[in-house]
């Protein structure tokens, strides 16, 4: 430690002990000023009474002005503290109103989209109520959540949808949904799919829009050569054509050159009007799922899926 600070350290205490009260520092600068006023009338040999009067006036208006030196400070402290405030004030209206807008336009589209009203604010109310105590791990979770379907909502704005990995859930979702047909493509991939939980939800799903909704429903099983064409197969299809569902098997082999050249992967189209595929990579293993509904993706899967069901039936 330095001398200075060691004597900085040493006078605080001393300096803090001196420290005059306000009020007592103003009455020691009013008895100066008398005193010294009274000091100097005598000196003049001034009568008695206007010695008095002098140091009591001159006195006094040290202390006046004193008071109103105070005064002036703490009136441009009141102003600037009340100047802070009105600002933070009128920022924190400007922040609400901007608030009050946003809400009122965002309940505005939701109110003019062909969405149910209902069913947006009850999510967006089940959000808050859901995060409300709840542990950090279960906030996360809520929060992940809504981000996911965020981006998914961003997604559908521009009308493609892409995820990585199998989809477990939109292909069960949409079949609910659709309301007049729906023409899917099979290849050797998906075999284990029919068998599996989400394989047989969907075969429901179908049977369900077929039975409920008289949705049209084709599938067109894809194999690479007529050997591939086995009793698996046909059981395969027989267990599909007995929930309604119609059925053709194409050979790619038996295909004219021109009609092999164009995409022969998995897609459905659900009422001509959204295009679901499902990429693989060379393991044969589900990589990448896409809905797409731009009117141009869309019109060249109904005619590839026209084609070849029509070369099939052949």
């Amino acid at each position: 430690m330095t001398g200075s600070s060691a004597s900085q350290v040493a006078t605080a205490p001393y300096q803090a002990q001196l420290r005059v009260p306000p009020f007592l520092l103003k009455t020691l600068i009013t008895a100066v000023v008398g005193g010294v006023t009274y000091a100097l009338t005598n000196i003049a040999n001034q009568p008695e009474v206007w010695k008095l009067t002098a140091s009591i006036f001159l006195g006094g208006a040290a202390l006046i002005v004193q008071y109103m030196i105070d005064f002036e400070r703490r009136l441009g402290s009141v102003e600037e503290t009340l100047s802070v405030h009105n600002a933070e004030m009128k920022e924190l209206v400007h922040d609400g109103f901007a608030r009050i807008n946003e809400v009122t336009e965002l309940f505005g589209l939701v109110d003019r989209s062909a969405l149910q009203t209902e069913k947006v604010t009850k999510l967006l109310l089940s959000a808050t109520q859901a995060g409300a105590g709840a542990p950090p791990i279960m906030q996360s979770f809520i929060t992940k959540q809504i981000a996911g379907l965020t981006d998914l909502m961003e997604a559908l704005s521009r009308k493609l949808v892409d995820y990585e990995g199998e989809d477990h859930d939109w292909i069960v979702a949409l079949t609910h949904c659709v309301s007049m047909t729906i023409d899917a493509t099979s290849t050797p991939v998906d075999r284990g799919f029919w068998g599996s939980e989400l394989g047989q939800r969907y075969l429901r799903a179908q049977h369900e829009a077929i039975k409920e909704r008289q949705v049209r429903i084709r599938r067109l099983f894809i194999v690479k050569n007529p050997e591939d064409n086995g009793p698996e197969l046909g059981q395969l299809c027989d267990d599909q054509q007995s929930l309604g569902i119609e059925v053709r098997v194409l050979v790619l082999s038996e295909l004219s050159p021109i009609a092999r050249m164009d995409e022969t992967d998995d897609f459905i189209v659900f009422d001509d009007s959204m295009s679901y595929e499902i990429g693989a990579d060379l393991r044969e293993v589900n990589t990448r799922t896409v809905m797409d509904w731009r009117p141009d993706r869309v019109s060249r899967r109904v005619q590839r899926f026209r084609a070849l069901w029509e070369a099939a039936g052949e």
